[in-house]
């Protein structure tokens, strides 16, 4: 058969998500004016990253570091606690909020994923589910963390890692599916 003689099953013509104007004017207000100046900011320069994503509603804790290229969806979807590093090009698509709780390391070209698609339904509609990664973790470079994700107190997740579960507290965890490798034990 050919694909424009045969009867779609998905129609992305229906497919659209309805936005409330406030949230269409805030996100233009970033996207378009605070954005690009925030974009602009120099390495060294993470408190005024700070600044601007809190005028932006982001709630931040104290001693945070913002380093470049760490790009935000809706910065008043993002809480982060006291002493968390969100290192260069780690990437928060957070249609709904991403909580990072204190002492906690997301490095390098990380992706945080709070929207997926409902793949099972003719419009495919966007649909989210907010992520929680727990104090005292670290979430490795190029980790993929997906929504409806919670990461416990104290879990490493590896480079690379697909994490699509919610993983245990105290565990080091890798792999795509990401589980669970082994205990995490704190050296005194």
């Amino acid at each position: 058969m050919n694909e424009k003689t045969e009867a779609f099953k998905i129609d992305l013509t229906k497919s659209i998500t309805p936005w409330d104007r406030r949230t269409k004017i805030r996100r233009g207000i970033w996207q378009y004016l605070v954005k690009p100046l925030y974009r602009l900011i120099p390495g060294k320069r993470s408190q005024l990253r700070v600044a601007l994503l809190r005028a932006m509603g982001a709630q931040i804790g104290d001693s945070c570091l913002i380093q470049q290229r760490v790009d935000i969806l809706t910065p008043w979807n993002l809480i982060m606690e006291d002493c968390v590093v969100l290192a260069h090009d780690v990437r928060i698509l957070n249609f709904t909020t991403v909580t990072i709780h204190s002492m906690t390391v997301i490095s390098q070209y990380t992706n945080l994923c709070t929207g997926t698609h409902d793949y099972t339904h003719p419009h495919f509609p966007l649909i989210f589910k907010p992520i929680v990664i727990g104090a005292e973790s670290w979430v490795a470079s190029g980790a993929f963390i997906a929504p409806g994700v919670t990461l416990g107190r104290g879990c490493v997740i590896g480079a690379n890692a697909v994490v699509t579960k919610d993983m245990p507290e105290w565990t080091v965890c890798a792999g795509n599916p990401c589980k669970v490798i082994k205990v995490r034990v704190i050296q005194s």
